[in-house]
């Protein structure tokens, strides 16, 4: 067993892609070098950050629209921005996921339905009439608008009447004869006027049928359109976009006075996926620049996008902040975003309020959002669940009161909301790189991290055991009994922190080293003094009531250490956590044996997906540098869409109607990938649109499978090994 020093991490852990330091306001530290992270992509100098725009991704309780919240109202306090915000997610029945800060700020909420606008008012130049009234029908009707039903619409928009969306279904209905005789006129206009009528009879009645307008100002510090209480899959989403994009781009942004603005998507898949509202989305992305205008995108993920336009708005994002995801999640993103290797495999580890942060071309930070206590009640997006957390506390405190007649302990020092970002208080700055505040003592106690993880503090117990144990091999060497105790105390902080693998791991790695995993408690019992040993850590109950400060000789709490000494911690354990190797051959070579003895060179399953049966495999080559994976439909199964995903190789194949006399194919597809050895596994993701998959709906179901050359396979979601099929191929 070779046991590497700590001072070797510093030269194996990722760093900063760049030392570029950006202007503008404070977003957080970095948590690769502890400096501080600054940001406000308009000041940045053109050449090193061509465009403005941003995207925020990660999974629930990531912390990205906190960081969102926390960017919009810094750039609107400090350089006098303006926001508009699409806000069609959040359990805030009051104004949707952003109305406490919207109200903070000094905004508006405007209420879906409450916003109305005429798309044949005259307050908009006749192209904009147009390209707004196509908008609502492709958001019905997406097939409604063929070259004759243009006409149609055109030559109706140009009639007298058509000065409200129920005069301009009147024209479609009964039009006057033009280059084109009405008769004709009116069979092309079918289309389009069964589809506006679901906005003067039909469920979308009151949005876009009055006569009037009622627009918002354009001087607000913040307005926000809310979306929250309407349908996800409703036509009303993207019917409503269309309206406020062309409200933006034809009104706001020409007579907004701010110096720069700022339109926000939130939970931003709604719209991306209407092809009337990514068109019109990729226009202000495209002219962003020249309409001192940044988009910012917030969602879960992008495979909620599919695999059409609405993932290529993704690569117009300069500046993407990426939070906790799955593994599959991360390496799409990874790929699409152009992330190095180190960076992907952190995004799963992640915690609340970290994000992977991409910058330009070349800069890649971690970085932790640093919130003030103002900030961190404005975007609070977890009260309910908070609510839940707290009746479960306030019934087991009252549980305690009857048990033994004191009061439980109350500390509310660690609030372990899905927020989780770091709080800073008001009166400390920032924005200061110096490290000003107090810091770690020289030495770390086994029973303070314990303590820590028993609180529920994992990442701070976590960082302060890393610390703890540099400080040991600094003073007492790299195999001394010091430095060793602190992978017992590191596995038992797994433990209470529910990580039982890496508790069994850090435990292998003590008998490895030929000691016992107690042998420092057995040495503590039988020694003559009163004292503990130095390396003495007791169990202390988890339900033991701490002493009332000031009250009746009891000794006082030790004050809770502040949050940049945890910063502090953590950034240093980052930069120096010990690296542990094996250099076990024969354990080695016993593995590689049991391998080769296991290797069969391909894996072949059945399974279904969206009602389709559908048969995968994994081939290796004979020199074991790479895997041909495969996918076969039989046609009787009527798939619509086929496609395979493995690395960044791709096949796909959509089924066109057959022509007389024409045999349907089966399916077949295929991806060679490269492996670094004849036993690495494989993963393939197959999607299928099955018979009755519509090309315009949400991305077809998915599969993610997980080859080994062994002939087993893993279904990656649930975790459960698959049936092995007979197969030509072996």
């Amino acid at each position: 067993m070779i046991r590497l020093p700590s001072t070797h991490a510093a030269i194996t852990a990722p760093l900063v892609a760049s030392s570029t330091q950006f202007p503008g306001i404070p977003i957080g530290r970095s948590l690769l070098d502890g400096r501080p992270f600054h940001l406000s992509p308009v000041l940045a100098a053109a050449a090193i950050l061509p465009s403005t725009n941003s995207l925020g991704l990660g999974g629930l309780g990531s912390g990205k629209s906190t960081t969102a919240k926390a960017r919009i109202r810094r750039e609107i306090l400090d350089h006098a921005h303006q926001a508009v915000v699409i806000d069609s997610f959040g359990e805030d029945t009051a104004g949707g996921e952003w109305a406490p800060l919207v109200r903070d700020l000094g905004g508006r909420i405007i209420k879906a339905g409450a916003f109305t606008l005429n798309p044949c008012s005259d307050l908009f130049p006749a192209e904009v009439r147009e390209q707004l009234v196509r908008s609502l029908i492709a958001a019905v009707e997406p097939a409604a608008l063929g070259p004759q039903a243009t006409h149609a619409l055109q030559h109706a928009l140009n009639h007298p009447k058509s000065d409200s969306l129920n005069g301009l279904v009147d024209a479609l209905v009964r039009p006057q004869d033009g280059r084109w005789p009405a008769r004709r006129l009116a069979e092309w206009g079918e289309g389009p006027a069964i589809a506006l009528s679901r906005y003067t009879e039909g469920s979308l009645r009151g949005l876009f049928d009055t006569q009037d307008a009622t627009l918002p100002e354009t001087d607000l510090p913040i307005i926000s359109f809310d979306f929250s209480g309407l349908d996800r899959n409703s036509p009303a989403i993207p019917s409503l976009m269309a309206a406020v994009a062309c409200w933006a781009e034809h009104l706001w942004l020409r007579q907004s006075t701010a110096v720069h603005r700022h339109l926000v998507l939130e939970e931003a898949w709604q719209i991306l996926l209407s092809p009337a509202t990514a068109e019109l989305i990729q226009r202000l992305l495209k002219n962003s620049r020249k309409a001192a205008l940044s988009m910012d995108v917030v969602m879960h993920t992008l495979s909620d996008l599919g695999d059409g336009k609405a993932q290529d708005l993704a690569r117009l994002c300069e500046v993407a902040h990426v939070g906790r995801l799955g593994p599959e999640e991360a390496a799409i993103v990874g790929a699409l975003l152009g992330l190095p290797a180190w960076a992907v495999e952190r995004i799963p580890t992640l915690d609340p309020g970290q994000a992977v942060w991409k910058v330009g071309p070349d800069y890649v930070d971690i970085v932790q959002t640093v919130l003030s206590e103002d900030e961190a009640r404005l975007t609070d997006t977890s009260s309910r669940r908070r609510q839940a957390q707290q009746a479960a506390a306030e019934a087991v405190d009252a549980d305690c009161v009857v048990a033994d007649g004191t009061d439980a302990d109350t500390d509310s020092d660690h609030d372990d909301d899905v927020l989780a970002t770091v709080k800073v208080s008001v009166e400390q700055d920032p924005t200061d790189g110096d490290w000003d505040w107090e810091m770690p003592p020289n030495v770390i106690d086994h029973q303070d991290v314990l303590q820590a993880a028993r609180e529920g503090r994992c990442n701070e117990a976590a960082a302060m055991a890393a610390l703890g144990e540099r400080e040991d091999i600094n003073a007492h060497g790299i195999n001394s009994d010091q430095a060793i105790s602190w992978l017992v105390t590191q596995a038992q902080v797994a433990e209470l922190c529910g990580n039982p693998d890496q508790a069994a791991r850090l435990r292998a790695t003590v008998t490895r080293m030929g000691k016992d995993v107690e042998w420092w408690e057995r040495q503590a019992a039988v020694s003559d003094t009163a004292e503990p040993a130095w390396h003495s850590a007791p169990q202390l109950p988890p339900a033991a009531s701490p002493p009332v400060p000031g009250g009746g000789g009891e000794p006082a709490r030790r004050r809770r250490r502040t949050w940049p000494y945890v910063a502090t911690i953590a950034a240093l354990a980052l930069a120096t956590a010990g690296v542990w190797q094996s250099a076990d051959d024969d354990h080695q070579r016993q593995e590689r044996q049991e391998k080769a003895a296991a290797y069969e060179g391909v894996s072949v399953i059945e399974l279904p997906v969206d009602g389709v049966k559908t048969e995968t495999s994994a081939e290796w080559s004979k020199d074991g540098r790479s895997a041909v994976l495969s996918a076969w439909v039989n046609s009787e199964e009527k798939p619509k869409l086929v496609r395979i995903d493995s690395g960044d190789q791709t096949a796909k194949e959509e089924t066109q109607p057959l022509k007389p006399g024409q045999i349907a194919m089966p399916i077949h597809l295929e991806v060679k990938v490269p492996v670094k050895d004849r036993y690495q596994p494989v993963r393939l993701k197959i999607a299928v649109g099955g018979p009755h998959w519509t090309s315009d709906s949400t991305a077809p179901p998915h599969r993610v499978i997980e080859f080994h050359p062994d002939r087993t396979a893993i279904d990656t979601e649930t975790g459960k090994p698959l049936k092995q099929a007979p197969s030509a191929l072996h």
